[in-house]
Protein backbone atom coordinates (compact mmCIF):
# COMPACT_ATOMS: atom_id res chain seq x y z
CA UNK A 1 0.00 0.00 0.00
CA UNK A 2 2.85 2.39 0.78
CA UNK A 3 4.61 1.69 -2.52
CA UNK A 4 1.41 2.00 -4.55
CA UNK A 5 0.99 5.53 -3.23
CA UNK A 6 4.22 6.60 -4.96
CA UNK A 7 3.69 8.42 -8.25
CA UNK A 8 4.55 6.32 -11.31
CA UNK A 9 4.03 2.93 -9.59
CA UNK A 10 1.41 0.89 -11.42
CA UNK A 11 1.71 -2.49 -9.68
CA UNK A 12 3.48 -4.12 -6.73
CA UNK A 13 4.53 -7.75 -6.32
CA UNK A 14 5.90 -9.02 -2.99
CA UNK A 15 7.73 -12.32 -2.59
CA UNK A 16 8.46 -13.74 0.87
CA UNK A 17 11.31 -16.14 1.51
CA UNK A 18 13.64 -17.40 4.20
CA UNK A 19 16.73 -15.46 5.21
CA UNK A 20 20.07 -17.13 4.62
CA UNK A 21 22.50 -17.56 7.50
CA UNK A 22 24.60 -14.69 6.10
CA UNK A 23 21.58 -12.37 5.94
CA UNK A 24 20.58 -13.36 9.45
CA UNK A 25 24.07 -12.61 10.81
CA UNK A 26 24.10 -9.27 8.99
CA UNK A 27 20.77 -8.34 10.54
CA UNK A 28 22.06 -9.19 14.02
CA UNK A 29 25.05 -6.89 13.49
CA UNK A 30 22.76 -4.12 12.23
CA UNK A 31 20.49 -4.45 15.27
CA UNK A 32 23.56 -4.17 17.53
CA UNK A 33 24.55 -0.91 15.80
CA UNK A 34 27.32 -2.50 13.69
CA UNK A 35 29.02 -3.76 16.85
CA UNK A 36 30.16 -7.39 16.45
CA UNK A 37 28.86 -9.76 19.07
CA UNK A 38 31.37 -11.01 21.61
CA UNK A 39 32.09 -14.67 21.65
CA UNK A 40 31.45 -16.79 24.72
CA UNK A 41 34.92 -17.89 25.84
CA UNK A 42 33.65 -21.10 27.44
CA UNK A 43 32.25 -22.27 24.09
CA UNK A 44 35.51 -21.84 22.18
CA UNK A 45 37.68 -24.79 21.11
CA UNK A 46 40.59 -25.25 23.47
CA UNK A 47 38.91 -23.63 26.46
CA UNK A 48 39.79 -25.68 29.54
CA UNK A 49 37.12 -24.41 31.95
CA UNK A 50 34.77 -27.14 33.13
CA UNK A 51 31.24 -25.74 32.93
CA UNK A 52 28.70 -27.37 35.25
CA UNK A 53 25.06 -26.33 35.03
CA UNK A 54 23.08 -27.22 38.15
CA UNK A 55 19.44 -27.94 37.36
CA UNK A 56 16.29 -29.24 38.98
CA UNK A 57 12.89 -30.19 37.73
CA UNK A 58 11.09 -28.06 40.33
CA UNK A 59 11.80 -25.38 42.87
CA UNK A 60 12.29 -25.94 46.57
CA UNK A 61 14.78 -28.81 46.36
CA UNK A 62 17.76 -26.71 47.49
CA UNK A 63 19.40 -26.36 44.08
CA UNK A 64 20.87 -22.90 44.73
CA UNK A 65 22.15 -23.90 48.18
CA UNK A 66 23.93 -26.89 46.66
CA UNK A 67 25.36 -24.76 43.83
CA UNK A 68 26.75 -22.08 46.14
CA UNK A 69 28.30 -24.50 48.60
CA UNK A 70 29.66 -26.74 45.85
CA UNK A 71 31.36 -23.73 44.25
CA UNK A 72 32.95 -22.80 47.58
CA UNK A 73 34.00 -26.40 48.24
CA UNK A 74 35.74 -26.55 44.85
CA UNK A 75 37.51 -23.27 45.67
CA UNK A 76 38.67 -24.75 48.98
CA UNK A 77 40.31 -27.51 46.93
CA UNK A 78 42.47 -24.82 45.34
CA UNK A 79 40.47 -24.33 42.15
CA UNK A 80 39.58 -21.05 40.44
CA UNK A 81 35.80 -20.98 40.45
CA UNK A 82 33.18 -18.72 38.90
CA UNK A 83 29.49 -18.80 39.78
CA UNK A 84 26.84 -17.50 37.39
CA UNK A 85 23.32 -17.04 38.74
CA UNK A 86 21.20 -17.79 35.66
CA UNK A 87 17.97 -17.93 37.66
CA UNK A 88 16.90 -14.55 36.31
CA UNK A 89 13.53 -14.40 38.08
CA UNK A 90 14.46 -16.14 41.31
CA UNK A 91 18.07 -15.01 41.77
CA UNK A 92 19.26 -15.88 45.26
CA UNK A 93 23.03 -16.34 44.89
CA UNK A 94 24.00 -12.78 45.99
CA UNK A 95 22.19 -13.13 49.32
CA UNK A 96 23.50 -16.66 49.90
CA UNK A 97 27.06 -15.38 49.48
CA UNK A 98 26.44 -12.33 51.67
CA UNK A 99 26.85 -10.06 48.61
CA UNK A 100 23.32 -8.69 48.43
CA UNK A 101 24.44 -5.05 48.05
CA UNK A 102 27.48 -5.68 45.83
CA UNK A 103 27.67 -4.62 42.18
CA UNK A 104 29.99 -5.73 39.37
CA UNK A 105 32.75 -3.29 38.41
CA UNK A 106 32.64 -1.79 34.88
CA UNK A 107 35.89 -2.18 32.96
CA UNK A 108 35.71 -0.37 29.61
CA UNK A 109 32.76 -2.13 27.96
CA UNK A 110 32.94 -5.24 30.12
CA UNK A 111 32.09 -6.14 33.71
CA UNK A 112 34.25 -7.65 36.41
CA UNK A 113 32.41 -10.29 38.47
CA UNK A 114 32.04 -9.68 42.18
CA UNK A 115 34.72 -11.41 44.28
CA UNK A 116 33.78 -12.94 47.61
CA UNK A 117 34.53 -15.97 49.77
CA UNK A 118 37.20 -17.10 47.33
CA UNK A 119 35.09 -17.25 44.17
CA UNK A 120 33.88 -14.85 41.46
CA UNK A 121 30.14 -14.47 40.99
CA UNK A 122 27.67 -12.56 38.85
CA UNK A 123 23.89 -12.31 39.03
CA UNK A 124 21.23 -10.15 37.48
CA UNK A 125 20.34 -9.32 41.08
CA UNK A 126 23.67 -7.47 41.37
CA UNK A 127 22.71 -5.18 38.49
CA UNK A 128 19.29 -4.00 39.61
CA UNK A 129 19.12 -0.36 40.80
CA UNK A 130 16.98 -1.46 43.72
CA UNK A 131 16.99 -4.85 45.39
CA UNK A 132 13.18 -4.96 45.37
CA UNK A 133 12.91 -4.40 41.59
CA UNK A 134 11.11 -7.19 39.73
CA UNK A 135 12.51 -8.77 36.57
CA UNK A 136 9.72 -9.31 34.02
CA UNK A 137 11.34 -10.41 30.76
CA UNK A 138 10.20 -12.66 27.96
CA UNK A 139 12.17 -15.35 26.16
CA UNK A 140 14.27 -13.29 23.68
CA UNK A 141 15.42 -10.88 26.39
CA UNK A 142 16.25 -13.79 28.70
CA UNK A 143 18.38 -15.27 25.94
CA UNK A 144 20.21 -11.99 25.44
CA UNK A 145 20.76 -11.56 29.17
CA UNK A 146 22.30 -15.02 29.41
CA UNK A 147 24.63 -14.23 26.50
CA UNK A 148 25.78 -11.02 28.17
CA UNK A 149 26.41 -12.75 31.50
CA UNK A 150 28.59 -15.29 29.70
CA UNK A 151 30.33 -13.08 27.11
CA UNK A 152 30.38 -9.53 28.54
CA UNK A 153 31.83 -10.51 31.92
CA UNK A 154 35.61 -10.78 32.29
CA UNK A 155 35.84 -14.08 34.13
CA UNK A 156 39.56 -14.62 33.71
CA UNK A 157 41.06 -18.11 33.79
CA UNK A 158 38.69 -20.45 35.60
CA UNK A 159 38.96 -24.11 36.42
CA UNK A 160 35.20 -24.33 36.95
CA UNK A 161 32.19 -22.24 36.03
CA UNK A 162 29.07 -23.28 37.94
CA UNK A 163 25.74 -22.08 36.57
CA UNK A 164 22.68 -22.00 38.81
CA UNK A 165 19.81 -22.67 36.39
CA UNK A 166 16.19 -21.80 37.08
CA UNK A 167 14.02 -24.83 37.90
CA UNK A 168 12.26 -26.57 35.06
CA UNK A 169 12.94 -26.93 31.35
CA UNK A 170 12.27 -23.43 30.06
CA UNK A 171 13.99 -20.78 27.94
CA UNK A 172 17.20 -20.51 29.95
CA UNK A 173 17.86 -24.26 29.92
CA UNK A 174 17.34 -24.38 26.16
CA UNK A 175 19.46 -21.28 25.53
CA UNK A 176 22.29 -22.65 27.64
CA UNK A 177 22.22 -25.91 25.72
CA UNK A 178 22.64 -23.98 22.47
CA UNK A 179 25.34 -21.63 23.74
CA UNK A 180 27.34 -24.14 25.78
CA UNK A 181 26.70 -27.59 24.30
CA UNK A 182 29.75 -29.00 26.08
CA UNK A 183 28.50 -27.96 29.53
CA UNK A 184 27.78 -30.81 31.93
CA UNK A 185 24.52 -30.91 33.86
CA UNK A 186 24.16 -31.81 37.53
CA UNK A 187 20.58 -32.68 38.51
CA UNK A 188 19.41 -31.93 42.06
CA UNK A 189 16.40 -33.69 43.56
CA UNK A 190 15.05 -34.85 46.92
CA UNK A 191 14.14 -38.40 48.04
CA UNK A 192 10.47 -37.64 47.46
CA UNK A 193 9.01 -39.53 44.51
CA UNK A 194 7.20 -36.49 43.08
CA UNK A 195 10.43 -34.45 43.04
CA UNK A 196 12.39 -37.38 41.61
CA UNK A 197 10.02 -37.83 38.68
CA UNK A 198 10.20 -34.13 37.82
CA UNK A 199 14.00 -34.17 38.14
CA UNK A 200 14.11 -36.81 35.41
CA UNK A 201 12.67 -34.23 33.01
CA UNK A 202 15.50 -31.79 33.76
CA UNK A 203 18.04 -34.49 32.97
CA UNK A 204 16.14 -35.50 29.84
CA UNK A 205 16.23 -31.87 28.66
CA UNK A 206 20.02 -31.96 28.92
CA UNK A 207 20.02 -35.07 26.78
CA UNK A 208 17.80 -33.38 24.19
CA UNK A 209 20.26 -30.46 24.07
CA UNK A 210 23.07 -33.03 23.63
CA UNK A 211 24.69 -32.10 26.93
CA UNK A 212 26.28 -34.66 29.20
CA UNK A 213 24.48 -35.37 32.48
CA UNK A 214 27.20 -35.46 35.11
CA UNK A 215 25.04 -37.15 37.73
CA UNK A 216 22.30 -36.73 40.32
CA UNK A 217 22.57 -35.19 43.78
CA UNK A 218 19.92 -36.05 46.37
CA UNK A 219 19.34 -33.20 48.81
CA UNK A 220 17.44 -33.38 52.11
CA UNK A 221 18.17 -37.10 52.22
CA UNK A 222 17.57 -37.54 55.96
CA UNK A 223 17.53 -35.70 59.27
CA UNK A 224 19.78 -36.78 62.11
CA UNK A 225 17.93 -36.70 65.46
CA UNK A 226 19.38 -37.22 68.94
CA UNK A 227 17.17 -38.84 71.57
CA UNK A 228 16.94 -36.57 74.66
CA UNK A 229 17.49 -39.32 77.26
CA UNK A 230 19.73 -41.89 75.64
CA UNK A 231 21.52 -39.35 73.41
CA UNK A 232 21.36 -41.97 70.69
CA UNK A 233 21.51 -40.54 67.16
CA UNK A 234 19.31 -41.95 64.43
CA UNK A 235 18.05 -40.92 61.03
CA UNK A 236 14.56 -39.77 60.12
CA UNK A 237 13.59 -39.99 56.44
CA UNK A 238 11.28 -36.99 56.30
CA UNK A 239 10.88 -37.10 52.51
CA UNK A 240 11.10 -40.83 51.99
CA UNK A 241 14.03 -42.71 50.49
CA UNK A 242 15.45 -43.66 47.12
CA UNK A 243 14.39 -40.68 45.02
CA UNK A 244 17.91 -39.78 43.96
CA UNK A 245 18.81 -43.31 42.92
CA UNK A 246 15.48 -43.68 41.13
CA UNK A 247 16.16 -40.52 39.11
CA UNK A 248 19.69 -41.69 38.30
CA UNK A 249 18.44 -45.10 37.15
CA UNK A 250 15.66 -43.60 35.03
CA UNK A 251 18.05 -41.15 33.36
CA UNK A 252 20.55 -43.95 32.71
CA UNK A 253 17.85 -45.87 30.87
CA UNK A 254 16.57 -42.86 28.94
CA UNK A 255 19.97 -41.52 27.88
CA UNK A 256 21.61 -44.87 27.27
CA UNK A 257 24.59 -44.21 29.54
CA UNK A 258 25.36 -44.66 33.22
CA UNK A 259 24.20 -41.66 35.27
CA UNK A 260 25.51 -42.01 38.84
CA UNK A 261 24.05 -40.83 42.11
CA UNK A 262 26.97 -38.59 43.08
CA UNK A 263 25.93 -37.65 46.59
CA UNK A 264 23.30 -37.50 49.31
CA UNK A 265 23.11 -34.32 51.37
CA UNK A 266 21.36 -34.60 54.76
CA UNK A 267 18.98 -31.99 56.12
CA UNK A 268 20.85 -29.46 58.25
CA UNK A 269 19.55 -26.35 59.98
CA UNK A 270 22.89 -24.66 59.37
CA UNK A 271 22.58 -25.21 55.63
CA UNK A 272 19.28 -23.34 55.63
CA UNK A 273 20.30 -20.59 58.04
CA UNK A 274 23.64 -20.14 56.27
CA UNK A 275 21.80 -19.43 53.05
CA UNK A 276 19.52 -16.92 54.74
CA UNK A 277 22.38 -15.14 56.52
CA UNK A 278 24.95 -15.23 53.73
CA UNK A 279 27.21 -17.61 55.68
CA UNK A 280 27.52 -20.80 53.59
CA UNK A 281 27.80 -23.97 55.62
CA UNK A 282 31.00 -25.29 54.02
CA UNK A 283 32.78 -22.22 55.42
CA UNK A 284 31.03 -21.65 58.75
CA UNK A 285 30.42 -25.30 59.74
CA UNK A 286 32.80 -27.43 57.66
CA UNK A 287 32.53 -30.38 60.09
CA UNK A 288 28.74 -30.67 59.83
CA UNK A 289 27.35 -33.72 57.99
CA UNK A 290 25.90 -31.60 55.19
CA UNK A 291 29.15 -29.67 54.65
CA UNK A 292 31.18 -32.88 54.65
CA UNK A 293 28.82 -34.43 52.09
CA UNK A 294 29.10 -31.39 49.81
CA UNK A 295 32.90 -31.35 50.17
CA UNK A 296 33.01 -35.03 49.26
CA UNK A 297 30.82 -34.25 46.23
CA UNK A 298 33.32 -31.56 45.19
CA UNK A 299 36.21 -34.01 45.57
CA UNK A 300 34.49 -36.64 43.42
CA UNK A 301 33.75 -34.08 40.69
CA UNK A 302 37.28 -32.67 40.80
CA UNK A 303 38.83 -36.14 40.68
CA UNK A 304 37.31 -36.96 37.30
CA UNK A 305 39.94 -37.12 34.57
CA UNK A 306 39.46 -35.03 31.49
CA UNK A 307 38.27 -36.98 28.50
CA UNK A 308 35.96 -36.95 25.52
CA UNK A 309 33.48 -39.48 26.89
CA UNK A 310 29.96 -38.12 26.65
CA UNK A 311 31.10 -34.78 25.17
CA UNK A 312 29.42 -33.57 21.99
CA UNK A 313 32.19 -33.03 19.40
CA UNK A 314 29.78 -31.29 16.98
CA UNK A 315 30.79 -33.73 14.24
CA UNK A 316 28.27 -35.17 11.82
CA UNK A 317 29.18 -38.42 10.03
CA UNK A 318 28.61 -38.56 6.28
CA UNK A 319 28.58 -41.46 3.84
CA UNK A 320 30.13 -41.70 0.40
Amino acid sequence: EAVRSVDGVTSVSVELGTMTDEQRDALKVQLRGDVPERVIPFAQPGNTTKVIAVSSGKGGVGKSSITVNLALALAQLGREVGLLDADIYGHSVPDMLGLGDAHPTPLDDMLLPVPGLGIKSISIGMMKPNKSDVIAWRGPILDRALTQLLADVHWGDLDYLLIDLPPGTGDIAMSLGQKLPNAEVLVVTTPQQAASEVAERAGTMAGIMQQRVLGVVENMSWLEVTAPKSHETFRVDLFGTGGGQKAADALSERLGTTIPLLGQIPLDVELRSGGDDGDPIVITHPDSPAAEAITELARSIDARPRGLTGINLRVQPISH
